[in-house]
């Protein structure tokens, strides 16, 4: 397997007796975007789990920037990003306390991780709430927040599923800056929506019912 970004060759996540993925394989190059699309069921979130160290699959070969997984999944802390379903976000605490939380998680302190958080609280339209609890807060600014905290150390790879999420049109093209291709920063989307997706994919893949990548 060569030294991309991001490298799957013969990916197989067993749930018991069900298979959620089977066979997968893909090789990403720094700074693209593959777009994962399939039904309710087809393993997009599986994927987006083991590549975020949060499953081990049951066979073949992962590796994320230049960590083989499940064996060396201590050298991606702080690189990787994760937005999933759960904003991850505690609910008693404040939008603001919650990043400094997750600033000190990922070893961002001092003057550096405050500039930072009020940088990204003010690219995503949340200063003026940042000081409410989160249980608060609607779906969508709970999903602001947690665009925030996906990207807040900075990370070389995003792990998006459904990043649109509760977002409103301003709230997406906010959340697009901050979360968008550009620069070195590889990404793996997940999404029903392709419309909006797919233009800016380098490379897409289509998983089936089973977990098998399909055509066309």
């Amino acid at each position: 397997m060569s030294e991309a970004a991001v490298a799957v060759a013969g990916l197989r996540r067993d749930y018991g007796e069900r298979t959620a993925l089977d066979g997968v394989g893909f090789e990403l190059a720094a700074g693209e975007s593959l777009v994962v699309l399939g039904p309710n069921g087809a393993g997009k979130t599986t994927l987006l789990r083991i590549l975020a160290t949060l499953l081990r699959p049951s066979s073949g070969e992962v590796r994320v920037l230049g960590s083989r997984l499940p064996g060396e999944a201590w050298k991606l802390r702080g690189r990787v990003g994760f937005l999933g379903h759960e904003p991850l976000l505690y609910r008693d605490l404040s939008g603001r306390e919650n990043l400094r939380f997750h600033a000190r998680l990922h070893g961002v302190r001092g003057g550096r991780a405050e500039a930072r958080i009020e940088a990204l609280l003010a690219a995503i339209g949340m200063e003026r709430r940042a000081d409410q609890r989160v249980a608060e807060l609607s779906a969508g600014m709970r999903q602001r927040l947690a665009v925030c905290r996906c990207v807040l150390h900075e990370p070389q790879l995003l792990l998006l599923d459904e990043p649109d999420s509760h977002l409103d049109a301003e709230g997406r093209e906010l959340a697009r800056a901050l979360i968008g291709p550009g620069g070195s920063r590889t990404r793996v989307l997940v999404t029903h929506d392709p419309e909006r997706a797919l233009p800016d994919a380098d490379q897409v893949l289509r998983l089936g019912i089973g977990g098998r990548a399909v055509t066309a």
